[in-house]
């Protein structure tokens, strides 16, 4: 396995297992010189949403870069208050038009909205059939979010984006949606950056001589995940790229898993008031 590495949706489909995320990365200079290091650096897959305001630059970048479109995965996100106000196509249409594409490769549904979330799903269901995107799936849905979606649709996500890392490993989560062939993707891998310090993450990474970042990244990569790291900084970018020449043995994946206290960083998909 490598950067190139990829993991087949459940449509087919091929994901890269390594992206970049662009989160909270600001819209021009920062993001652009983002994705710019990420293609340098051989990352084939970009993962930004209408609410970070930046797919301009992603696109730019992206056109910029000297590699085919068809080369780069892009990934973006339908956001909540579109869902709301009931204009969801027209929302994908004009994050196609800020990327400057004419296609994505996924798109999904940034937060299950009460109420909304299944409407939402049969308009993406939509753009998947008319061949704007490559894949559909959703983002921070919990098991009871995905059998809504299943009991009035055919479709299947191709994928769930969700938060997850050693201190919220999604165990349940993860075996529900990996027995359903939805491809589980962690957003905030490294704990919003707080797991970088954790002793016994660190102890197990020396051992290995690599970052507690890359120990982190490798042991999403070994539980089947997508990851979307996410950086501004060109070595951390390159940094996070290089988790594919060890692997983590049974007893310190177990070591890892212990850390798990429910922990969340970001919001829960239940109570989010957004």
């Amino acid at each position: 396995m490598n950067l190139s590495s990829t993991l087949k949706l459940n449509n087919g489909v091929d994901i890269p297992v390594l992206g970049l995320g662009v989160f909270k990365s600001n819209e021009g200079d920062e993001t652009y010189n983002a994705v710019k290091y990420a293609i340098e650096a051989g990352y084939k897959h970009i993962d930004t949403a209408a609410i970070y305001g930046n797919e301009k630059s992603v696109g730019k970048a992206i056109k910029n870069s000297g590699v085919k479109r068809e080369d780069i995965f892009i990934t973006t996100k339908l956001w909540n208050e579109n869902q709301r106000q009931g204009n969801q196509y027209q929302a994908f249409e004009e994050s196609l038009e800020r990327l400057g594409i004419d296609y994505v490769d996924l798109y999904l549904i940034h937060w299950p909205v009460k109420g909304k979330y299944v409407e939402s799903w049969k308009i993406l269901e939509k753009i998947y059939k008319e061949g704007r995107a490559k894949a559909v799936g959703v983002s921070n849905f919990h098991i009871h979010h995905l059998e809504d979606i299943f009991a009035e649709v055919d479709l299947i996500p191709a994928v769930n984006q969700v938060e997850c890392h050693p201190w919220l490993t999604q165990v349940e989560l993860v075996d529900f949606c990996q027995k359903k062939g939805i491809i589980f993707e962690p957003w905030s891998p490294l704990g919003a950056g707080a797991l970088i310090e954790n002793e016994t993450l660190k102890s197990i990474a020396q051992k290995y001589n690599k970052s507690t970042a890359q120990l982190i990244l490798k042991w999403g990569l070994q539980r089947g995940f997508i990851n979307i790291p996410k950086s501004v900084h060109k070595d951390r970018i390159i940094q996070n790229s290089e988790i594919f020449d060890f692997t983590v043995t049974d007893e310190d994946m177990a070591e890892i898993f212990k850390l798990n206290i429910g922990k969340r960083v970001g919001a829960d998909p239940e109570t989010f008031t957004f």
